[in-house]
């Protein structure tokens, strides 16, 4: 291992790479410490120690916790993945987005810049949002007032400031994407949460210190959460492999095809987007609650919904597999490629090419994606579970799965690979001499 990462810096190429990214990062936290102006940063944070959990606590999660202290990054890249998957719903329903995700890196080049104008629109209506959200905080317990000048000379200044923010932002993602290591967008999100980690730790050795927690249970819950990361890897790198056979054709004088290659199926095509579509959706009654404070048939409601009922854990884990199974739908076309596979004259050994190869992939997939769907829920309800039982604080429960654990491996794993690639083309040995690295393991 050491090894490996002496090798990074031998390649100058890759150091390069590495260094840039560093360098953005950086920049990235920093301008996260930047307040909007008209804010009293001490009362909001006060009031979202009280409402950390619900739709706000997630969309702070994404932002690296510049929400929660109302800076110029408080919308963080929120927008853009809105947007992004906003684009690629329209490519499941409208023709005209249809034909530019065929069309190549042309059609990519449109995309990412109606992408781009989205985030934008979508910055302003939300930067509006939350200058109208801010400006309605009640006082807090401490008797201070989040805004203490309302009125539309705030509101404008706020989304011009929030916008801004998001489209840096933007501009980051796509220059690490272009000019460093690994997805932009991604690692931008996985250094906020990563960030927290060292807090969430603190916080649990003060339990610890205070006599709250003996060190026998404190090692159960270590090792709990490393086979939950374990659990994790197993299931973002597993994948169903296909195997296919491609006919030889004779063009002119030269020979094309006749060569063996694979369709890798992952277990886990959604990703995190189940998660956080079931989250969005379980947030809507809590957030309809506090329309109706002293409605008791409401605060029922709430009970119902509160993230350690029983209740919750069922629903959530139902929403989840059933999204996983949409998401997977949109996200993967079985026709798309069976059509391909007889275009070029490939098939999979055994079943006719066109729609029974669609209808054995679709087959397949579907089988993988039950274990996969399951197996998400779990690791999104394990959160709740460690916290009710276990009395860990919900910021270092959160590291045990769901959003926060996915995202963190998944973009681990990816630019982990890309740097592994970048060793292996200039002929140094990866971080893993017997290579499983380099691919997805097998079921």
């Amino acid at each position: 291992m050491m090894e490996s990462l002496r090798s990074i810096f031998k390649i100058p190429d890759l150091k390069r790479r590495i260094l840039f990214t560093a360098l953005i990062l950086i920049v990235y936290r920093v301008g996260g410490h930047v307040p909007v102006p008209g804010v009293n940063a001490q009362a909001l944070l006060e009031y979202f120690q009280s409402a950390q959990r619900g739709l706000l606590g997630l969309y702070d999660l994404f932002a690296g916790g510049a929400f929660s202290r109302a800076t110029v990054f408080a919308l963080g890249i929120m927008p853009y993945i809105s947007a992004s998957i906003i684009i690629q719903l329209f490519g499941a329903v409208f023709p005209y987005f249809q034909k530019l995700q065929k069309e190549g890196e042309q059609g990519r080049k449109k995309l990412t810049q109606l992408t781009r104008y989205g985030t934008v629109l979508l910055s302003l209506g939300q930067a509006y949002g939350v200058s109208i959200f801010l400006q309605r905080i009640p006082v807090t317990s401490s008797g201070q007032l989040v805004v203490p000048h309302p009125g539309w000379g705030f509101i404008l200044l706020t989304m011009l400031a929030l916008t801004t923010g998001t489209i840096v932002i933007m501009w980051f993602g796509e220059l690490i994407t272009e000019r460093g290591i690994g997805n932009g967008i991604s690692l931008i999100i996985f250094i906020g949460i990563v960030a927290r980690f060292p807090n969430s730790i603190f916080d649990e050795m003060q339990q610890v210190i205070a006599g709250n927690r003996s060190l026998l249970v404190e090692a159960i819950l270590w090792g709990l959460f490393v086979l939950t990361v374990a659990g994790t890897v197993l299931l973002t790198q597993g994948t169903r492999k296909i195997p296919v056979q491609y006919a030889k054709r004779v063009v002119g004088r030269k020979v094309y095809g006749g060569q063996s290659t694979h369709i890798p199926l992952r277990v886990n095509t959604a990703g995190v987007m189940p998660i956080i579509f079931a989250q969005s959706i379980l947030f809507v009654p809590q957030t309809i609650v506090q329309f109706f404070p002293n409605s008791d048939f409401m605060q029922s409601v709430n009970a119902l919904f509160d993230y350690q009922s029983m209740f919750y854990w069922v629903i959530y884990g139902a929403m989840i597999v059933f999204f996983t199974y949409f998401y997977t739908a949109i996200a993967f076309n079985p026709v798309d490629v069976a059509d391909n596979m007889k275009k070029y004259g490939g098939f999979i050994p055994g079943v006719r090419p066109g729609k029974k190869t669609s209808e054995f992939i679709d087959h397949i997939l579907t089988r993988i994606t039950l274990p996969g769907s399951i197996f998400l829920a779990v690791i999104a309800i394990i959160p709740s579970i460690v916290t009710k039982l276990a009395n860990v604080s919900y910021s270092f429960a959160s590291f045990y799965g769901g959003t926060s654990l996915l995202i963190v491996v998944g973009v681990a794993l990816d630019t982990l690979q890309q740097v592994e690639s970048h060793l292996l083309m200039r002929h140094y040995d990866g971080f893993l001499k017997s290579g499983k690295i380099r691919g997805r393991k097998r079921f």
